[in-house]
């Protein structure tokens, strides 16, 4: 693993409890992983369904290393509320992408690039190319 600090991931769901289960099949997943900034960001304030900026804003600080944060997300809303934040300039760190992935075979590709030490171009690739994944 080279001395760069891994791309930190942000899992973005309308559910609290969704977000998180993701995360933690992610990291469990990817073995290596454990050194990858993820963070959930699901739900409202208040726990109910639904997105908050504040949350999303709160988790890519929460992750973010300097190499960059790659955000997925689960559905309409979720896509929104990011791509505001990211017209915004200020609310997330320098370098974050919303990355368009499946949200569950997204975030594990993802977890496990950046446990790699590939930078963010190569995190959101390898995410966005779980698409492919076949199932049948």
């Amino acid at each position: 693993m080279s001395d760069v600090e891994p791309v930190g991931i942000v899992l973005v769901s309308h559910s609290a409890a969704v977000a998180a289960a993701v995360a933690e099949l992610a990291q469990g997943l990817s073995g290596a992983g454990a050194g990858v900034p993820v963070a959930p960001a699901g739900g409202t304030e208040d726990g109910g369904l639904g997105t908050s900026a504040e949350l999303i804003s709160a988790a890519a600080a929460s992750v973010d290393r300097g190499s960059g944060v790659a955000i997925l997300v689960d559905l309409g809303s979720a896509v929104l509320t990011v791509k505001a934040l990211l017209a915004e300039g200020d609310e997330l760190p320098a370098d974050s992408r919303l990355v368009d992935a499946p949200f569950v075979e997204g975030a594990v590709a993802a977890v496990v690039t950046a446990s790699t030490g590939a930078d963010l171009a190569a995190v959101a690739a390898a995410a966005s190319e779980a698409y492919a994944y076949r199932k049948q």
